[in-house]
């Protein structure tokens, strides 16, 4: 039995419920990859874009077991606003793996693009004294913020003398800063089909189903692969995965992050406004039909405060069904 997928009674459901048996799923994990690439796709390798972080890394290390150092290519892609822990994580990692990498500094690419000038041209909208030597990122306030909390999006900028301050955004604004940014994630993208295309490799995708759930990718981004090898796991679970491999300490233990703002920022603050390992107990819950009272004793909030996350679970996935979405035909073309 796929045991990311159980349904336990709910008089079982516990804090327990998504331990795996980490050895056996690498083996199932990398037996699907070899299937996938090798005999679907007619591929030799696997292309993984390392960030630094929990998901990359263990997709990068499930890749080797699966073709094997010399059929694994990591690619490094930072930008101006990227962190440099990112890029000394994910190079110290590589380093342990063995695997061939390759540094594409996709700085140029956004510049040409003007993903950096519209960011600036939406933000100034509202701090209009925002500048090159500013620094910025988009926060939501925590799910469990209280009866006012309202789930808009703030925008927080820090000016050069360090000081900082929140201020509320347009629809407009926010917009434009959302639909720059992502060029981060599709040049990025592209960038690995290029290496892809070269050696005859696929694409591994690096989100996990607490991301792929909730839509937290770009369409035509991050949220493309030919392969995604960790969609099906929790992300306690990937992390699980990570100290089964042999992942850096320090890279299980740095917070997750979203490296796409100029400022620090975290998945919690920028998307999930809750803690993953909560949000992953509250979305199993979800998927299997537990109930609010039931969810709160073994999350450790309340039964209405666990109702809140459910109701901010299933908004997540109405809002962001589009990003999910295959092309819209007239009529069917292949069968499937």
């Amino acid at each position: 039995m796929n045991v990311a997928a159980r349904i336990p009674p709910r008089s079982n459901f516990s804090k327990d419920v998504l331990l795996l048996d980490a050895a056996a799923e690498v083996e199932r994990i990398v037996e699907a990859l070899r299937s996938q690439v090798v005999a679907l796709f007619g591929r030799r390798g696997a292309v993984v874009g390392l960030s630094g972080g929990i998901d990359s890394s263990v997709v990068a290390a499930l890749c080797v077991r699966a073709f094997g150092t010399k059929r694994t290519l990591g690619i490094f892609m930072p930008e101006r606003h990227s962190s440099h822990d990112a890029l000394r994580l994910g190079r110290n990692w590589a380093a342990q793996l063995r695997i061939d990498t390759v540094l594409e500094d996709i700085s140029p690419a956004l510049e040409g693009l003007g993903a950096y000038r519209r960011q600036i041209e939406a933000i100034r909208t509202v701090v209009p004294e925002y500048d090159d030597g500013w620094k910025c990122k988009l926060v939501l306030p925590p799910i469990l913020a209280g009866n006012n909390r309202l789930n808009i999006t703030y925008l927080t900028v820090q000016s050069p003398d360090g000081s900082t301050r929140n201020v509320r955004l347009s629809s407009e604004a926010y917009l434009q800063i959302v639909a720059a940014t992502n060029y981060k994630q599709r040049v990025r993208k592209m960038t690995e089909y290029y290496h892809a295309d070269r050696l005859r490799y696929a694409v591994a995708g690096t989100p996990n189903r607490l991301e792929h759930d909730q839509g937290f990718f770009v369409k035509q981004g991050d949220g493309v692969a030919d392969v995604m090898p960790i969609a099906h796991l929790y992300k306690t679970q990937v992390y699980q995965l990570a100290e089964h491999l042999g992942v850096d300490e320090e890279i299980r233990r740095r917070a997750p992050t979203t490296d796409t703002f100029s400022m620090a920022q975290s998945q919690e603050e920028f998307y999930f406004a809750l803690p993953h390992h909560l949000m992953d107990l509250c979305l199993f819950a979800v998927n299997h039909g537990i109930s609010p009272d039931v969810a709160a004793e073994v999350v450790g909030l309340t039964a209405a405060q666990v109702e809140t996350v459910f109701r901010d679970i299933g908004a997540k996935r109405r809002a962001t069904r589009y990003l999910h979405a295959r092309p819209a035909l007239v009529a069917q073309v292949f069968e499937d």
